[in-house]
C-alpha cells in the first residue's frame, strides 16, 4: 500500500480553495541568457523559500511536482507547465493540466509516487504556522528531493511575489516580471471602467445552507471585491465567517454573488424562503462566480476582478 501523508490545506468551506503566497526574495548567481527562449542558464544558484530555507539548484529544474493548483497555473503562465510531472486532483487549468499525473488529493499526497517520479523540485506550500504538511514533506527532502515551500497568499502582492519566486526557481525572472505587469494592467483596465460608478452593496456566499459562510476583511476575496469597486456588506467581519439567514436579510444587499460550485446555486438562493425582501432577490441580481478563478490566488486574479465587476456592473462592459 502506498504511504500517504496528510496535508493541511488552507481552505474554509471552499471547494478546492487553496491559497499560496510569499514575500521572500531570491539570491541567485546568474550565468547567460538564451535569447531564443529567455531561459536563464544557471549553475549552483540559490532561491530562498518561505520557510527561510535557501534551496540550492545545480541547474534549472527540468521536472516539477506542483502541490497547489495556483502554483500549477503560475508555471503554465510562465511557459514551463510542460515540465510538471505531478499535480493535485484539482489542477484543472489550463486544459493541459488535466493530463498531468495526480499525486495529491485535497488531504494527502502520495510520497512513494513522488519519489518514483524523481522530480528536480517539489513546489509545495506553507501556511506559515507549524505545518503538518511540512513535516511530511521532510520525508521527500530526506530522500534527496528538493522542496520549495511558498507561504499561503492573502493579498495581490503575495501573488506577485509567488510569481517572481517561481520564476526565480525556473531561471526566468524576466518572464515573471512581465507576467506581473500584464496582471496589473488587466486590473487597472477594469478599475478604469468602474472607478466612477457608485459602489453597490454585495453579499458573497462561499458556503450554502445550512451552514452559510461569507468572506470578510483580511481575505484574498475582499481584495478582489475592493478592486472591482463593490462594497462587501460583511466587510466588518474578519476572515471567513458563518452568518445566519437573518444576518443576510438585515444587510439587504443589492447584488448576491455565490462561488458555491453546485448545480443551480444561484437559483437555490433566489428560491430561499424569507429572502424575498432582499433587494438582490427582488431584482434577480444573483450570480454564480467561477470559484477556480475567484478563489485561486494565481495569474488569473485580473480575470477574477473582471468577473466580479461584470456581474455587478454589466452595463459598463457592453
Amino acid at each position: 500500500m502506498k504511504k500517504m501523508f496528510k496535508l493541511q490545506w488552507l481552505s474554509v468551506l471552499m471547494l478546492a480553495f487553496v491559497l499560496v503566497g510569499c514575500g521572500a526574495k531570491e539570491d541567485t548567481n546568474k550565468e547567460t541568457v538564451s535569447k531564443e527562449d529567455q531561459q536563464v542558464e544557471k549553475t549552483s544558484y540559490k532561491v530562498k523559500d518561505d520557510r527561510g530555507v535557501e534551496v540550492e539548484f545545480n541547474a534549472v529544474p527540468k521536472t516539477i511536482v506542483s502541490l497547489q493548483p495556483s502554483n500549477t497555473e503560475i508555471l503554465f503562465a510562465l511557459g514551463v507547465g510542460d515540465k510538471i510531472v505531478g499535480a493535485t486532483e484539482f489542477d484543472t487549468y489550463p486544459e493541459e493540466a488535466k493530463k498531468i499525473e495526480r499525486v495529491s488529493s485535497s488531504t494527502t499526497f502520495n510520497s512513494e509516487r513522488i519519489l518514483a517520479l524523481k522530480p528536480d523540485v517539489v513546489i509545495a506550500y506553507t501556511t506559515g504556522s507549524d505545518d503538518e504538511n511540512l513535516n511530511a514533506l521532510k520525508v521527500l527532502e530526506d530522500a534527496g528531493i528538493k522542496v520549495f515551500a511558498i507561504k499561503s497568499a492573502t493579498s495581490f502582492d503575495d501573488v506577485y511575489g509567488d510569481i517572481q519566486q517561481v520564476a526565480s526557481v525556473m531561471g526566468i525572472e524576466d518572464k515573471g516580471e512581465k507576467l506581473n505587469e500584464d496582471i496589473k494592467a488587466k486590473i487597472a483596465e477594469v478599475q478604469a471602467k468602474v472607478k466612477d460608478v457608485k459602489a453597490k452593496n454585495i453579499y458573497l456566499e462561499i458556503s450554502p445552507k445550512p451552514d452559510i459562510y461569507t468572506t470578510g476583511s483580511g481575505t484574498f476575496q475582499q481584495e478582489i471585491l475592493n478592486a472591482a469597486n463593490v462594497k462587501n456588506v460583511f466587510a466588518d467581519l474578519e476572515s471567513w465567517q458563518k452568518v445566519s439567514e437573518e444576518d443576510v436579510i438585515a444587510k439587504n444587499p443589492e447584488v448576491i454573488l455565490t462561488t458555491v460550485n453546485t448545480e443551480n446555486s444561484a437559483a437555490e438562493i433566489l428560491a430561499r424562503g424569507g429572502w424575498n425582501s432582499i433587494t438582490a432577490i427582488q431584482n434577480k441580481a444573483v450570480y454564480f462566480i467561477d470559484p477556480d478563478i475567484s478563489n485561486r490566488p494565481g495569474p488569473r486574479i485580473g480575470e477574477a476582478v473582471e468577473l466580479i465587476a461584470k456581474a455587478v456592473y454589466p452595463e459598463l462592459f457592453k
